[in-house]
């Protein structure tokens, strides 16, 4: 017997949730079957909600991806200068390259890498055109720097976007077994010296904080007083389970381990932190948290998402409230490093603790025995 019920593209057979979603007509020659079953494996009304709401998030991304490949250039009467009406290249075009890279790249990664990725073609074909990959010049990738700074974008968010351009073009170059240079592979991009690099916590403001910490007693000043002092990234403590947390050890720590909601930046990353001072006290106030749930900060990361930017811009906010000096929440980060060189504490060490990139093969990931 099938059940169907009022949430939309969900129903119910034999006690076992589906999700259901007919194929839009403008990408069904894309697919074998005008409708998509999948079997979400949950009798739990609330997880297929989840599920599904999941599911049609990432076939949006991916029949947008599609549709902005078949669509005409936005405005291309304004172009100062037209992609060519017969090109003699046999390369693929700029957005058949970037259908390609999320065909190979895409799977599995959230809804934020794919917007990305489309967002940054967008802006190269609104301005240079939708051209065969290996007709833009290193002039025309010099016009497209120079157009996103006059943006008003840092130097930082230009070099992510170029960053994302070139793997878009390299992927495709490498599968297409196109000869060619990437233009977007070696363009110059001026120093921003205005930018103010951010700065490490003094140990005088950390201890305020973690005093504060202690005073709002919240699951946002846990993760404040957490970062505080293990030195972890601001992604590495919000996606965390509560069974990485090891405190019935001989040294408490935290086994750091990447999951599916949240990777970790390198191979070095994985590590065993040690828990002391309030990160410790943090650390036992998540465990007897009793909130039902797996994850040490439920209010950001689910077994879809870790929502590092919504925490960075609620743990930033409060502590430009607290402190005079601008500081930012990785500052934390730095900190903890020039905390360990005071003590005189060996560079491999620290290197180990804070997940950094390690200098040499001899260095390798330790655990707690």
């Amino acid at each position: 017997m099938v059940d169907h019920l009022n949430v939309s593209y969900l129903y119910k057979k034999r006690g076992v949730f589906y999700f259901s979603k007919r194929v839009p007509c403008d990408v069904r020659s894309y697919y074998r079957s005008d409708r998509i079953v999948i079997c979400l494996r949950t009798k739990s009304s609330v997880s297929a909600f989840r599920a599904s709401k999941s599911l049609y998030q990432k076939l949006d991304d991916y029949w947008t991806s599609i549709r902005l490949t078949k669509m005409q250039v936005p405005a291309e009467h304004m172009l100062v200068s037209k992609p060519p009406v017969n090109s003699n290249s046999n390369a693929p075009q700029l957005s058949k390259a970037l259908s390609t890279y999320l065909k190979l790249k895409g799977e599995g990664k959230d809804k934020i890498f794919v917007r990305a990725a489309n967002r940054n073609i967008k802006y190269v074909i609104e301005l240079l055109g939708n051209l065969p990959i290996d007709e833009y010049s290193s002039k025309d990738a010099s016009k497209f720097r120079d157009y996103l700074l006059d943006r008003g974008l840092l130097i930082s968010s230009v070099k992510r976007i170029f960053s994302s351009i070139r793997s878009i073009i390299n992927l495709s170059i490498s599968e297409e077994g196109i000869s060619c240079i990437n233009a977007f592979s070696k363009t110059y991009m001026p120093e921003n010296n205005n930018v103010e690099s951010r700065k490490p916590i003094p140990i005088k403001d950390i201890r305020h904080i973690q005093s504060l910490c202690r005073e709002y007693d919240d699951d946002l000043r846990w993760l404040v007083a957490l970062l505080s002092d293990t030195g972890m990234r601001l992604g590495e403590a919000v996606g965390l389970l509560k069974s990485d947390i090891n405190l019935d050890f001989d040294i408490p720590h935290i086994n750091l381990v990447s999951h599916p909601w949240r990777r970790l930046k390198t191979r070095g990353s994985q590590r065993c932190i040690p828990l002391i001072g309030v990160s410790f006290w943090a650390s036992k106030k998540i465990l007897d948290n009793r909130n039902d749930s797996i994850y040490a900060f439920p209010r950001y990361t689910s077994k879809d998402n870790c929502n590092t930017n919504s925490a960075s811009a609620a743990l930033n906010k409060w502590l430009k409230e607290q402190l005079t000096d601008n500081y930012v929440i990785h500052g934390f980060r730095h900190g903890f490093r020039d905390r360990l060189r005071a003590i005189e504490c060996p560079s491999e060490i620290i290197d180990q603790l804070g997940g950094w990139s390690l200098k040499s093969i001899g260095q390798g990931v330790w655990k707690w025995i």
